[in-house]
């Protein structure tokens, strides 16, 4: 390993962490937010949609400007827009301010999560083994750090922007700085070979991946948005207690990516994501019959340590399909993401004011197991690209030292 890629790898782990810190401070006072501007029950999954359509947008968009443009630098400034949007939601005082905030937010976090992710499946490749999960792993610590901020918050009663201002003022110009030291594939070729350039990224190939990606954001969206509403409308907590859930989420989804790599490594990304998709599903009934907050949180804690794995292992397993393409490959996934919350957030809203919201856990459960299904995706993939060229072979991640 060159000192040019540890410092890639460290710098862009610090922009996961950060973007882990974003997000939360913003899911975890949705209820805050509804209070502040007068968002309504009915009017919030509308809100809730708006940000990953917005951020869809935003990860195409990034598909077509890594033609001509490094993923680094959409990264360097996307992720300051991302923060000061964060600021905006906090500091507005009408619902027009809001949308305007929230609108800045999706589109600015599409460009960001495409383009850390294509630096992650590069890195990995020049890295030669699984290193994903530990970036987010990074995003997961900077949850926990962005719902103890936020419970601090919630806890001392204090404003939205007050919350959101020094975290801001810290973070906006550590980012800058640190990316000074992003890498991108291979240390800058071509911008056409980054963009893969002669491959072609054919969607059926991709399809079951997007499926797992759709999927594993429903679960997802269903703890980021929907965690605090329940723990404190159907379980009975205090606003205080209701920001937990979404903390020890993110502490479980810590601890299983920490480990994460090494399980892949040992026993194969198939039999990983096999296991946390039955985890998950064991999250969500748990959640479902859950009779108090304290059950509840239990629930919370068997979804992180089973989600944890799907995202960084879909990324990774598309950039192993399209080895040449890997940055429009992950751009096409990472919009499935938003689909995920897309799907998910309206999905859980609507069933529980039509039904209940202990009925709605229930079909995320169901759709996680879907993964089982399209578990053999993560597998090596046989060369698929025409003109009698075999593509390199890579041993699964975890079956050589090589593998990816």
């Amino acid at each position: 390993m060159t000192d040019v890629l540890r410092r890639g790898r460290a710098s862009l782990a610090f922009s996961f962490l950060v973007q882990g810190v974003a997000f939360a401070l913003l899911v975890t006072r949705i209820p805050a937010i509804q209070d502040r501007y007068g968002v309504s029950d009915a009017l919030l999954p509308a809100f809730l949609a708006a940000v990953p359509i917005l951020a869809g947008v935003g990860s195409v968009t990034t598909e077509r400007l890594v033609k001509r443009v490094r993923p680094s630098m959409l990264l360097r400034w996307s992720q300051p827009v991302v923060l000061l949007a964060l600021l905006g939601v906090g500091a507005g005082e009408r619902m027009v301010e809001l949308g305007v905030a929230l609108a800045a937010f999706g589109l600015a976090v599409g460009m960001l999560d495409a383009s850390m992710n294509m630096l992650g499946v590069s890195l990995q490749r020049s890295y030669g083994r699984s290193i994903m999960l530990s970036f987010h792993a990074a995003y997961s610590l900077g949850g926990i750090a962005g719902a103890s901020l936020a419970w601090v918050g919630a806890h001392w009663d204090l404003a939205l922007w007050v919350s959101y201002l020094p975290v801001v003022a810290l973070l906006l110009p550590a980012v800058l700085v640190g990316s000074r030291w992003y890498v991108d594939d291979g240390a800058a070729p071509a911008v056409a070979e980054r963009a893969g350039e002669g491959q072609v990224v054919v969607f059926k190939w991709l399809l079951p991946l997007c499926l797992v990606m759709t999927v594993a954001y429903i679960g997802d969206s269903t703890v980021s948005n929907w965690s605090a509403k329940y723990l404190k409308d159907v379980l009975g907590s205090s606003e205080q207690m209701a920001t937990v859930p979404y903390n020890v989420y993110m502490v479980t989804t810590l601890l299983g990516r920490a480990i994460g790599d090494l399980g892949v490594r040992r026993f194969g990304a198939v039999s990983v994501v096999r296991g946390g998709a039955l985890v998950a599903a064991g999250g969500f009934a748990v959640v479902a019959v859950a009779p108090g907050a304290w059950v509840g949180m239990l629930g919370f804690t068997l979804l992180g340590l089973g989600l944890c794995v799907l995202v960084p292992q879909t990324f990774a397993a598309a950039g192993r399909l399209f080895p040449g393409a890997s940055d429009a490959a992950v751009a096409r996934l990472n919009v499935f993401n938003y689909v995920g919350f897309l799907i998910g957030s309206p999905l859980v809203g609507a069933l529980g004011d039509a039904w209940s919201y202990r009925g709605a856990m229930v079909v995320p459960m169901v759709l996680v197991l879907v993964t089982l299904v399209y578990a053999r995706s993560f597998a090596p993939q046989p060369d698929r690209y025409g003109g009698g060229h075999e593509r390199p072979r890579t041993a699964d991640v975890g079956r050589g030292s090589n593998g990816l």
